[in-house]
């Protein structure tokens, strides 16, 4: 079971609301009693519901970051969908969408069609497991850590593609919380954790991202000094120990 335990370090370390982050415990807690248990088979298919987690909270972030190219990718859903999409205040507001369809969204950060493809094949592993045809895929804690192995594999891979897309909202941050009576929260801490990660729905490997940010480029800002001091917080509370 504790191949699966890194998947928590690709989910936000906060959620807007109690039910979201319930609804994640519930998910691992799930996970971890059919795994312990041997029900590898179901297992696996609250592995997968955090995967997709995972991928609904990567697309929020592309919606709210790269809000025009994000609109631009609304070919070919219903006019209430589109709506529906656009003015989303929770990642969970995807799972309106087939899943497969969800994936398409990760061209805007640079995954091209091979890559995409591997992701839906995720998709139709769980339909194949979900539906009653008489076969068990997963019967061993082998065959599933294997599964959870590739998995992970495909997760990190999107993290990756997806880090621009991290450093350019943490760029944006630190520009916009410069001047402790301007932006929401006076004390530094409190400004990072809820004005950075919590409304942006980071996760730890996503802070790790936003951690090797240059902040030296931004040396030649007027407010260079507050920024330095907001990032060098950052690396000092979260930093991997």
């Amino acid at each position: 079971m504790e191949e699966a335990l890194p998947i928590l370090e690709y989910l936000p370390l906060s959620f807007k609301s109690e039910e979201e982050q319930a609804y994640i415990g519930f998910l691992w807690d799930a996970f971890a009693s059919n795994y312990e248990n041997e029900k590898y088979q179901f297992a696996f298919l609250a592995f997968h519901m955090l995967t997709m987690s995972f991928v609904y909270c990567n697309v929020w972030q592309i919606k709210n970051i790269l809000a025009d190219d994000f609109s631009k990718a609304m070919v070919g859903f219903h006019k209430e969908t589109e709506k529906e999409l656009m003015q989303a205040t929770t990642p969970f507001t995807f799972s309106r969408v087939n899943e497969s369809s969800i994936f398409r969204f990760l061209k805007l950060i640079g995954c091209d069609n091979g890559r995409i493809g591997q992701y839906t094949k995720l998709v139709k592993d769980r339909n194949d497991v979900a539906h009653p045809n008489g076969n068990i895929y997963y019967n061993s804690a082998v065959a599933l850590d294997q599964k959870i192995g590739r998995t992970l594999h495909l997760i990190d891979q999107i993290e990756q593609q997806s880090a621009p897309l991290i450093l350019r909202c943490y760029e944006a941050f630190l520009l916009e919380s410069h001047n402790p009576e301007e932006r929401e929260y006076i004390d530094e801490a409190d400004q990072i954790r809820e004005a950075l990660i919590h409304r942006n729905y980071l996760s730890k490997k996503d802070i790790e991202i936003c951690m090797g940010f240059d902040i030296d480029r931004l040396n030649s800002d007027p407010h260079f000094e507050t920024m330095r001091s907001l990032h060098e917080l950052l690396v000092e509370r979260y930093q991997v120990e």
